[in-house]
């Protein structure tokens, strides 16, 4: 299956099976169908075939999938068991945070350093990754041939920083700054606003206990 043919709905739903089949114990459930997916994640039993059929060829009538084989074929197909290099550009709180977190290697990102303009935090290092000036930024994305990422800096210098990126090879961005970037069609932005989904939880959080 072509993954650049599948839906993003799809996308978005996969690494939510994943979570759910790593939890199952093992011993328990060597087997899993689409319904049992469905009906314990409370979803359309129809669309989590669909869904699974297009990542995974290996399931069986009655039988349903190996869980552990299920597992590889959408680790696979999302790329976790291949380590894509990624820069940050904005180390503040944000983005030292991110530097900081261990937990991205199993959905195959690795952050290979952080870059800022800040003169005080330049030269240093949060959890082992190298803090350089943005004047580095160009030689090493070349040179360690790397295509995407994230930026954690305000908003009004974004669309500076997501210039610079795509001048640098960057093809693919994984934006936390709170403002819409205007980029080529070839470049993908993956937009993270964290006031959106606090917005989202703050109304669900005031329905429920109006």
């Amino acid at each position: 299956m072509d993954k650049y043919c599948i839906s993003r709905q799809t996308l978005e739903r996969l690494p939510a099976y994943l979570n759910y089949l790593k939890s199952l114990p093992q011993n328990q459930f060597a087997n899993v169908s689409a319904t049992f997916i469905a009906k314990s994640m409370g979803l359309n039993h129809v669309q989590v075939r669909k869904d699974l059929a297009q990542v995974s060829s290996r399931g069986r009538p009655k039988l349903g999938y190996v869980t552990c084989e299920l597992i590889d074929d959408i680790k696979n197909f999302l790329g976790y068991n291949k380590l894509n290099d990624a820069v940050l550009i904005g180390v503040g709180k944000l983005g030292g945070a991110l530097l900081s977190y261990d937990g991205f290697a199993q959905y195959g990102l690795n952050i290979v350093a952080g870059f800022d303009d800040n003169p005080k935090i330049i030269g240093s290092q949060i959890a082992d990754k190298q803090i350089f000036s943005m004047d580095k930024l160009k030689n090493l994305c070349e040179r360690m041939e790397i295509h995407l990422a994230i930026i954690t800096v305000p908003e009004v210098c974004a669309q500076n920083v997501c210039d610079i990126l795509i001048d640098c090879g960057i093809t693919g961005i994984l934006n936390f700054a709170s403002t819409h970037l205007n980029v080529p069609e070839n470049i993908l932005v993956q937009h993270e606003n964290l006031a959106l989904c606090l917005a989202v939880l703050s109304n669900h959080l005031a329905q429920k206990y109006k």
